[in-house]
Parts: structure tokens; C-alpha cells; sequence
């Protein structure tokens, strides 16, 4: 896939691209930051962040519907220098590692922001649906990086976005086993019985997931939703590649507790007092063909 960039920014590793099409951003209100929110300070120009206001948007959107989303043929089609440019090796232009970190339907971004200065090594990727959701991420995906120029802690360079449609085209984007960690943070419940099959943990996905997973790797998942909770806890313990870990697990797991409090549905949660449900699988080894 080769997305042109968007946007007026020329440096790379300075800013970061604007992967989404042109007529994505059509009806947004504020496809640049407004100078009158920038800041000067003595090491230079503060973007301020992006404001939600400005990036309305439904709730869900239908997975199964045509949303017109551009997708590499395979994995070594993409071209994830234009995501991470400060991972290109400036001799051969090739990357320098991979992405093993995928927060699929990753929202306003906010557990990619608190896994990044964690996991400082690895390229967290998150996969979005939405097209003016997609757009807030990526724009506060920019000012974060920006405002980090030259930081001794970390400058948020191992995050993005793309909107993507994990369901149809995962294997699109991943190479078997190349994932070491995938998360799926307050997915749409799709209450309705005969939505079901559209939620995002299905017998037939899991297969997927299991196949982009590498062995001994994370499945993360969080809800506020008890029957959503009990249905991805059934459908992951019945299929053969993955194990439930226990409590003591997730307890020690400084993911489980980043992913409890990072999201942006998850502090919805927490100041409606309500309950949140988590459930965390190994990926296991295949099975030796005789």
C-alpha cells in the first residue's frame, strides 16, 4: 500500500504523516491546528492537542459495509516507513524493525499513549474503523510528537494509526506470528442476538488473530459489558491455539493495569462506577503435523 501524505508538514520525522485519504477529512472542521492554540516555548512551537468536539462521530460502525478502505495485497506490501519514520534506516530506506504491538479497534488512542513510553522498543499500531476517530488519533499522534522533539524520556515515535478493518483484512497487514501482544478494548457488544455476528471474537477471527499472534503471545481483552465478557471468555477457551491466564497473571501484568485505566471507555467506566471484565490468553503453540 503506498498512501500519499497528508497534510503541510515536509518534516517526517519531525511531524507524522497523515495516512488518510484527502475526502476522509472532507467534512472536518479542523483539519490543522489553529496557530491561535500553538504556543511558543523556548525550544519552539507547542501544538496543542486535538479536541474531541471537533471529531464527531456514531458510536459503532457496521464492519461488514464497504467503506471504501485501501489495504496492502500482503504483508510485505505495506509500507510502514511512512507510519514510523524515525524506524527507517537512512542507508536502505527499509525498516528497521516491525510492528508487534496492535490495539485493534483502538478508539481515541489512549492505550497506545500509555503503552508507548512502556514498550519503547516495540511499534504499537492501532487499527480504527472510523474515519473521524482515525483523524483525532493521527492528529494527536502529531502534536505528541512534535511537543517530545528532542525529549531524554521518550517522543512517542513507536505510535499509530491506520483505519483499517481488522475483521476483513488482518493477514493483509501482519505476517504469521509477527504480533506479540493484540489488544481488544470495550469492542462493540452488538446486544442484539442476531448481531452477534459481528462482534469482534468469533471462532472464525480468533483463527486469524491466532495466526498474526506468535506463540507464547497476549490476547488482552477488556469490557463493560458482563455477556460480552462471558461470550469472548467462551469463545477463546474452546478454540485449541489459545489458554486463559489466571488472575495472579494479570495482576503482576502491567498491561492489564495500563489497559484498565488508559482507555477513554474505560474512564467513561470508572466515573459511572460501573464494572469492567478482563480476560487474558496465551496464544499456544500449533500443533506438530505427523
Amino acid at each position: 500500500m503506498k498512501a500519499k501524505p497528508l497534510g503541510s508538514y515536509s518534516d517526517s520525522k519531525r511531524f507524522a504523516y497523515r495516512i488518510n485519504k484527502q475526502e476522509n477529512r472532507a467534512d472536518l472542521k479542523r483539519v490543522q491546528f489553529s496557530p491561535d492554540d500553538d504556543q511558543e516555548t523556548s525550544s519552539g512551537a507547542v501544538i496543542a492537542l486535538p479536541k474531541k468536539k471537533f471529531y464527531r462521530q456514531r458510536a459503532h460502525s457496521n464492519p461488514f459495509s464497504d467503506h471504501q478502505l485501501e489495504y496492502p495485497e500482503s504483508p510485505d506490501a505495506m509500507d510502514w516507513a511512512e507510519l514510523y519514520p524515525a524506524y527507517v534506516d537512512g542507508a536502505t530506506g527499509k525498516m528497521t524493525q516491525e510492528v508487534t504491538i496492535a490495539d485493534i479497534g483502538c478508539g481515541f488512542g489512549g492505550l497506545m499513549v500509555d503503552l508507548s513510553p512502556e514498550f519503547p522498543k516495540d511499534l504499537i499500531l492501532g487499527m480504527e474503523i472510523r474515519v473521524q476517530v482515525t483523524n483525532y488519533v493521527e492528529d494527536r499522534i502529531i502534536a505528541l510528537r512534535n511537543n517530545n522533539l528532542g525529549s531524554t524520556e521518550h517522543n512517542y515515535q513507536n505510535i499509530n494509526v491506520l483505519r483499517a478493518n481488522a475483521m476483513k483484512f488482518l493477514p493483509n497487514f501482519f505476517k504469521r506470528g509477527q504480533l506479540s501482544k493484540m489488544f481488544f478494548c470495550f469492542p462493540d457488544p452488538h446486544f442484539k442476538q442476531r448481531k452477534h455476528k459481528a462482534r469482534i471474537i468469533t471462532n472464525t477471527l480468533l483463527s486469524e488473530y491466532a495466526y498474526v499472534l506468535r506463540e507464547g503471545g497476549t490476547v488482552y481483552t477488556i469490557t463493560d459489558v458482563e455477556d460480552l465478557h462471558h461470550w469472548m471468555v467462551k469463545h477463546l477457551t474452546e478454540h485449541p491455539l489459545f489458554e486463559r491466564l489466571d488472575g495472579e497473571w494479570e495482576a503482576q501484568d502491567k498491561c492489564v493495569s495500563i489497559m484498565r485505566n488508559a482507555t477513554e471507555e474505560g474512564k467513561k467506566v470508572e466515573r459511572k462506577r460501573g464494572d469492567k471484565f478482563v480476560a487474558c490468553f496465551k496464544r499456544l503453540p500449533s500443533p506438530q503435523l505427523s
